[in-house]
């Protein structure tokens, strides 16, 4: 078809809803045909002054000349033929000119001249759906006139919601075939011709979708804008607004390969006017072109924020405030933001794009680059960055999504680059640049942690080792991080402490009395607190000092909480005194506006103890740095500082009050953990009231744990390793039983006795040169040297059963085995090194002479020279005698004290050898003795145990058949021990208690003479306490023997024996003088 050579003149007049520059009545024909008048070539448009309606289309339909009953409009230099649409119910026919007269005059004055009726809405809209069909250079005036419709329609669907009537009933029935057949031709339009109306239909289609949306957005029915979903399901289930969507689509399905960013300015220029009503919008096409949209509303809003924000100088000047002159860009925040819940993967590629794509200025464009890309423009490349900084400071979400891949890109050869860009940026330029970036990380939900090891990592010194495979920085980027992570603490210190711009900081004030600020870079550090902690006490040059005075702002931030976190951790991880002065640091800076940080800490750590959260070497070093810091009092008498002797009396006080939870680490299977916990507790204070059961607990770990060192002092020393360990802890636990022995009267009774019963004890018996005894007394065979000879009496009766034959017998017999394995097998014990075994006695002996010597519960006075030792306390060395006779003999009765003559001694020959094998398999039971000996009158309530062990001993001399008593090496030394223990305990005055110096020197039988006048001696005197006066000079309780009558005449078989053996015993006669 060939195209319109006629002259056309015309001069229309339209009723348009929509305003424009020209009046109503005076709009010209170019109005809604401009492609008409473009092509001047092919028409020529003549235009007349307005006359009367009636007139003007008169003239033009007599003036129209058309061709074989069909008409072409000359769109884009190609003839287009009219179109008849597919959805129309009835077979289009040829219109005639007078009929096309017609329909254009009902149009414009919306009256039909052949009824002579005012047109409805519904056959209004249905000329203007004809008038679209038949002539669409008058596509500018229908869709106009379209608009009412649409609205009209989206009004009753509204209305009929909020009713709740009939939906296919009234307005909206009516007009639904009509917005169906509108958009079967706009359809039909965009599919043959796109390029001519794609870009027509689309802007007018997202600018009504715009209008729509503001305009009912206050209606009842109408969920408020930030339901997107419930706003979505609404639009769309209304046939008109749906029918604008899908021909947006189809628009912008049409124009990606050649214009996408007109349709895509539309989108983002209806947003800024609209937003949030018209956000569905943008979500449903987003959602359905994600990869369009996303890069295309980059490009936009780069371009946008390059022409709105550039000066003379071609650079932005950078602000917060930056959004409300760059409009464009909140509406890309907010279709970005839409997109982000399905399509954040996409978004995060395309933001890091742009980023590595802005520092490769030199670069070719990517083969997917559209020749309008700004890839190809150096001064978008160079707005690139600030544009991304102000798109994530408006959406932070956005800055959360790249910032942890952000920060693994930013590797030296790409800081390089970044800082080659930024270098020609003026100074004040850049400082906002680096304002922002702070506000950002400040502003930042996650990734926070990341960021902070980036900046600590590129900002510390050369000279300084850094740990993990990241290269030294170049000396610009090092100071430009140093710089940024300088005003990122300033920034953070300000918004901790809620101080402007301006105002001074005031440090003192208490943090609950200020409105608390939510800061999202500390909220998300508070998760990382033992991280920062560990980085921090690297002590690495500046790097430990920024992150220390972060871990105190975080502390003031998250509260006491945070605080007492940063403290346990800082108690936990710290590896040396150095290291621990943070701990200090950090309590000296938080004490002035929190209090009680130290109890809190002890508390939370005795709670990680209990959960088991702690791994060994973090739970010894725990308990290792609490002891340091309790011991630090010591260093503040001999000059230490202040702060360090003020944490280290609030550390003591509140170790004090959890020792019952400290007490069963004694035991811990880890060497390290109990050594550590002894440490602790034997200089951690006691408290002042506790309960016994705590107590009693304590003690018994403390005495089980004293073994247990002595046991891995000896295996120490064997393998010649942590020999010094192991005998610090033994000293360790030395001064802990003491001290819990000076405690109160109920821990010293607890303490010695679980240590008399301990040396004891079979587990225990080889530490002192002991044997592992029976209940008699007698050393245990080893099994490997005990033979067994494997009997089974269930095999043996089944074996006798069918040798013997006892049927018809009323009785049953059965085997009742052997008796007995022969003759029993002495053991040879495996000795242990006797100066292990006389180290580890000493030691027992030491730590019970502590405990019964406490000055505490002496009543006597100290005595006057330092080097002499304390007194032995009466009561302290009788629970020790107590305890003796109840292990070695349990069925002596308390009364048993007097003795009864030496011929009815036979009576209790069981008990007695009993008592001497005891002696014999714990030779540590003499040096008790002694210790109860010295604490006068206790050993008068060892009076059955000494009869027991004499009686033997009267009985083997009696026996023996030995030319001297040295042949009997330890009765001998029994003997001796015995004798000298009686007259340490004044149960023997001094000429008795003599005679044991003579033992060596006789036979058997005159040993037994001697000891004959003990027994006699003790017989008719005998060991009761009441014999005993306490001497308030000396401080100790002393026996009068010249109230017990004439002692001569148990002297006289001494005298007898010296006069016998004075050649060997003249030196000693002098000793046996009354």
């Amino acid at each position: 078809m060939s195209p319109v050579t006629s002259t056309v003149n015309v001069s229309l007049h339209f009723v348009a809803t929509k305003k424009s520059q020209f009046p109503a009545s005076e709009r010209p024909f170019q109005y809604y045909c401009p492609e008409i008048v473009q092509r001047k070539q092919h028409t020529s448009v003549t235009i007349f002054p307005p006359r009367s309606p009636a007139a003007e289309w008169r003239i033009w339909c007599d003036s129209l000349m058309l061709k074989d009953q069909t008409m072409s409009v000359v769109l884009d230099g190609s003839p287009l033929k009219v179109m008849q649409s597919s959805h129309t119910h009835t077979p289009q026919t040829a219109v005639s000119a007078q009929e096309l007269s017609q329909e254009i005059k009902s149009f414009i004055s919306g009256f039909d001249s052949v009824q002579g009726r005012k047109l409805s809405v519904r056959e209004h809209a249905r000329c203007a759906v004809r008038l679209l069909r038949s002539v669409p250079a008058c596509r500018g005036a229908v869709l106009e006139h379209l608009r009412g419709v649409y609205d009209e329609y989206v009004s009753a669907f509204l209305h009929n919601l909020e009713t709740e009537s009939d939906n296919s009933s009234g307005v909206s029935s009516n007009l639904e075939d009509i917005i169906q057949e509108v958009h079967g031709v706009l359809s039909e339009f965009i599919r043959l011709n796109p390029r001519a109306w794609a870009p027509l239909v689309s802007a007018w289609a997202v600018d009504l979708l715009g209008q729509l949306s503001s305009k009912h957005a206050g209606r009842r029915v109408a969920p408020h804008s930030s339901s997107l979903n419930e706003l979505l399901q609404l639009w769309m289930s209304c046939a008109a607004t749906r029918s604008l969507m899908e021909a947006y689509s189809q628009c912008l399905a049409a124009m990606l390969a050649w214009c996408p960013d007109a349709c895509v300015d539309a989108l983002l220029d209806t947003s800024v006017q609209h937003s949030p009503h018209f956000d569905w919008v943008v979500a449903h096409i987003g959602s359905a072109f994600p990869g369009t949209i996303i890069s295309r509303v980059l490009a936009c809003g780069l371009k946008d924020f390059c022409s709105h924000g550039a000066k003379d100088t071609g650079l932005m000047a950078m602000g917060v405030d930056k959004g409300s002159r760059v409009p464009k860009i909140g509406s890309v925040v907010g279709i970005l933001g839409h997109l982000a819940v399905h399509h954040s993967d996409s978004i995060r590629k395309e933001l890091l794009r742009m980023f590595q794509e802005s520092l490769c200025p030199s670069s070719p464009l990517s083969p997917t680059s559209s020749s309008t890309s700004w890839e190809s423009s150096p001064q978008l490349r160079r707005a690139a960055v600030p544009f991304l900084l102000q798109l994530a400071a408006m959406s932070p979400n956005l800055f959360g999504a790249v910032s942890a891949e952000l920060v693994e890109l930013l590797r030296p050869p790409v800081l390089l680059q970044l800082q080659a860009v930024l270098q020609g940026i003026p100074r004040e330029e850049l400082d906002n640049m680096l304002g922002l970036a702070v506000h950002l990380i400040s502003q930042s939900p996650s990734g926070g942690s990341r960021v902070l090891r980036f900046l600590a990592d590129t900002a510390t010194p050369a000279s300084v080792i850094i740990s993990g495979p990241t290269p030294s920085p170049h000396e610009g980027v090092r100071e430009g991080c140093d710089r940024l992570l300088q005003m990122l603490l300033l920034h953070l210190h300000k918004l901790v402490f809620n101080c402007s711009e301006g105002a001074e900081v005031n440090h003192h004030r208490s943090a609950s009395t200020q409105p608390r600020r939510v800061i999202p870079f500390l909220e998300e550090l508070q998760s990382h607190v033992g991280e920062l902690c560990a980085e921090t006490l690297r002590l690495e040059r500046k790097r430990h000092l920024w992150l220390h005075q972060l871990l105190c702002l975080l502390s003031v931030y998250g509260g006491p909480s945070v605080a007492t976190e940063a403290l346990c951790q800082l108690l936990t991880q710290a590896h040396n005194l150095e290291e621990l002065a943070l701990a200090w640091q950090l309590h000296s800076t938080l004490s002035s506006c929190m209090a009680g940080l130290i109890p809190a800490a002890v508390t939370r750590c005795v709670a990680q103890i209990h959960t088991h959260t702690l791994g060994t070497q973090q739970l010894t070093q725990l308990l290792l740095n609490m002891a340091a810091a309790i011991q630090s009092q010591d260093e503040e008498r001999r000059g230490a500082s202040g702060v360090q002797s003020s944490m280290a009396i609030q550390v003591g006080s509140a170790v004090s009050g959890y020792l019952h939870d400290f007490g069963p680490l004694l035991l811990h299977g880890d060497p390290d953990v109990s050594h550590a916990t002894v440490r602790l507790l034997s200089c951690s204070p006691l408290p002042r009231t506790s309960s016994p059961a705590h107590l009693l607990l304590l003690s018994r770990a403390a005495v089980t744990h004293f073994f247990v060192a002595l046991r891995r002092r000896g295996e120490g020393g064997k393998l010649e390793r942590d020999g010094g360990q192991a005998c610090e802890e033994v000293n360790c636990s030395v001064l802990l039983l003491s001290r819990f022995a000076a405690y109160s009267s109920l821990t010293l009774k607890a303490v010695l006795q679980q240590l008399v019963e301990g040396a004891l004890h079979k587990g225990n018996a080889g530490l002192f040169g002991g044997q592992i005894a029976d209940m008699s007394g007698a050393p245990l065979p080893s099994k490997s040297v005990s033979p067994d000879i494997g009997a089974s009496l269930l095999d043996i009766n089944c074996r006798f059963g069918t040798t013997v034959n006892f049927s018809g017998s009323v009785w049953s017999v059965f085997h009742a085995g052997v008796i007995g394995k022969g003759l029993k097998v002495r053991t040879e014990a495996q000795l242990t090194d006797p100066s292990e075994v006389m180290q580890n006695v000493q030691t027992l002996l030491a730590v019970v002479v502590q405990c019964c010597s406490s000055s505490g519960l002496n009543g006597s006075r100290l005595p006057s020279d330092p080097d002499e030792p304390l007194p032995i306390n009466a009561e302290a060395a009788k629970v020790v005698a107590v305890t003796m006779v109840e292990n070695v003999c349990p069925d002596v009765a308390n009364g048993e004290l007097s003795w009864p003559p030496e011929e009815h001694a036979r009576t209790t020959v069981e008990r007695d050898i009993h008592i001497r094998r005891c002696f014999e398999a714990h030779p540590v039971l003499f040096p008790l003795l002694q210790v109860v000996a010295a604490g006068r009158p206790a050993l008068c309530y060892c009076s059955a145990v000494l009869r027991g062990l004499l009686a033997t001993l009267l009985a083997h001399w009696e026996a023996s058949r030995e030319v001297l008593s040295t042949d009997s090496p330890w009765h001998l030394q029994a003997s001796c021990l015995l004798v000298s223990c009686m007259g340490e305990g004044q149960l023997l005055p001094p000429v008795l208690a003599n005679v044991h110096e003579t033992f060596p020197h006789l036979t058997p039988f005159e040993v037994r003479l001697l000891l004959v006048a003990v027994w006699e001696y003790v017989r008719g005197n005998g060991p009761m306490p009441q014999k005993f006066i306490f001497n308030s000079e000396k401080g100790l309780f002393c026996r009068d023997f010249s109230r017990d009558g004439d002692v001569a005449r148990y002297v006289a078989p001494i005298h007898s024996v010296l006069h016998k053996n004075i050649d060997r015993l003249g030196h000693l006669c002098w000793r046996f003088q009354l």
